[in-house]
């Protein structure tokens, strides 16, 4: 008997308009970064202009164009699909307008800040991220290899690792981006960037993080028996099974003891090495990309627009454009027509993707600034409500993405000091009243419960459990265990002293 199958695949395919391409990659931009990229449009698209169009220059340009935008389509005897326009009335209003001021500039509440105020600088260290973009140029990268390798910068999370697989890095690539690449080349590009300083970064897990950190040291008989141990017995290291390791590797006791102070010395997360010596005479000016003031006894959010300019479409190239429409549609005319049309829709799509790139950073810390009301009051980190990205998700309508990619890189000035973004993200942990608290507050207190222990007796995770739930934190011990990992702090044996 014979059997027919009918399989049927749907495949469901998102195009992106142009507008919304330049609002993701606006959106991760800081204030400083922003305005780097749009001298760089100015300087690469003559149809957009800096400023902003005088009243008068903008008067009857719309019937004009109207009239114009029909004789276009008619000039080509028909054959629409020739016409620069696409078969469209061209709207000279879409390109030149007299409201080209964006939204969040026109609320009282939210206007940009005073020159004198924007121009003090607030010394910080410099991020990571620049950094290592700084070491692609020590490469022998060409261009697109370069414009790929910052991109995977930004996928680094803030310990330091890159925890994205090189198939998911080029899926990525392709729907943010536009950019099609090989796993190969993805891979060779990733393994560049795991050769920047600090040693470990843009590592996929812990274990190739501490065995890459060994590779660049002295190659003593420590860090030889510290890599093996490592490299063939890193789950029996990790819990703790010492003697079947000595055992299996036939060393000493004070070789392995030796192989492990080298090990505790490394550093679990490279990114905090950023902090560390031989970056600290590294500075930068930190610009904030927002600042919260407060007027009539009331918070409100300013954004700082700092020395981004007011953008309009060249009028002079609109003009152009009607020009064109009068003369013979010959090829060389279709052929300028349909570069200007797409000079003054790249102008257009730019100008629009920064005034929503704006108004969703607005909005998204409005929301911030809501969730945490008690934070800004008062400037107490216990006034930290637990927060996620889906959280602030919710209260704008934003995908969690968006919320993420607004709160990268990017600093808001309170009474209290600059602030990055993510530092109002938390979980949260119920206490023994049953009110949510922040993580935070409990890995404070851990921090300073380990900082006063008897260094010769050191306090075990079951002794620590203890003692945060005197302080009203019930907490379980195999989550002490990972707050004390996120924190760096070994195991209480290994932070013991003689």
């Amino acid at each position: 008997m014979q059997k027919f199958g009918l399989n049927q695949t749907l495949t469901q395919t998102t195009k992106l308009s142009p507008t919304q391409i330049q609002v993701i990659r606006m959106l991760e931009l800081p204030s400083i970064e922003l305005s780097k990229r749009i001298n760089e449009e100015l300087q690469e698209n003559p149809a957009l202009e800096e400023g902003r169009l005088e009243e008068h220059e903008t008067e009857n340009y719309t019937d004009e164009y109207g009239e114009y935008g029909d004789e276009f389509g008619n000039e080509f005897d028909g054959d629409h699909s020739s016409n620069p326009l696409q078969n469209e009335d061209f709207n000279y209003e879409q390109y030149v307008s007299d409201d080209e001021t964006p939204s969040y500039m026109l609320n009282p509440h939210n206007s940009p800040i005073d020159q004198d105020r924007r121009e003090v600088p607030i010394i910080g260290g410099s991020s990571l991220i620049e950094e290592l973009k700084s070491q692609i140029y020590l490469t022998k990268m060409n261009k697109p290899q370069r414009h790929i390798a910052k991109w995977v910068l930004g996928n680094i999370d803030d310990d330091g690792y890159l925890r994205r697989t090189v198939e998911q890095l080029v899926d990525d690539l392709m729907f943010q981006e536009q950019i099609q690449i090989t796993d190969e080349e993805m891979a060779a590009i990733v393994n560049q960037i795991k050769q920047f300083d600090p040693p470990g970064i843009a590592c996929a897990d812990l274990r190739e993080c501490l065995l890459t950190q060994l590779q660049r040291k002295p190659k003593t008989e420590a860090v030889q028996l510290a890599y093996t141990i490592l490299d063939k017995y890193f789950e029996a290291f990790s819990k703790h099974h010492y003697d079947k390791i000595i055992q299996r590797i036939g060393c000493t006791n004070d070789a392995y003891q030796s192989a492990v102070q080298e090990i505790i010395h490394l550093n679990q997360k490279p990114a905090n090495a950023f902090t560390g010596s031989i970056y600290e005479t590294q500075q930068e000016t930190i610009i904030p990309d927002f600042t919260i003031e407060e007027r009539d006894g009331e918070l409100y959010v300013i954004l700082n627009t700092g020395d981004i300019p007011e953008l309009h479409v060249s009028r002079e190239y609109s003009e152009m454009l009607t020009e064109y429409t009068a003369m013979p549609q010959k090829p060389e005319i279709k052929q300028a027509a349909q570069f200007i049309r797409a000079k003054l829709d790249s102008a257009r799509w730019f100008i629009e993707a920064i005034q929503q790139r704006n108004e969703t950073l607005l909005k998204t810390m409005t929301a911030i600034l809501k969730f945490q009301y008690d934070f800004f009051i008062d400037g107490e980190e216990t006034s930290l409500k637990p927060m996620v990205l889906q959280d602030i998700a919710a209260r704008t309508g934003y995908d969690v993405s968006t919320i993420s990619r607004v709160s990268n890189s990017k600093y808001v000035e309170t009474r209290y000091g600059i602030y990055p973004l993510k530092y109002f993200f938390s979980e949260s942990i119920t206490n023994i009243d049953g009110d949510e608290i922040s993580t935070r507050e409990v890995k404070k207190i851990l921090q300073e419960l380990v900082n006063a222990e008897d260094k010769r007796n050191p306090l075990n995770d079951e002794q620590l459990v203890d003692m945060l739930r005197q302080h009203g934190y019930s907490i379980a011990r195999r989550t002490v265990a990972k707050y004390r990992d996120m924190l760096n702090i070994p195991v209480a044996r290994l932070r013991k002293m003689l």
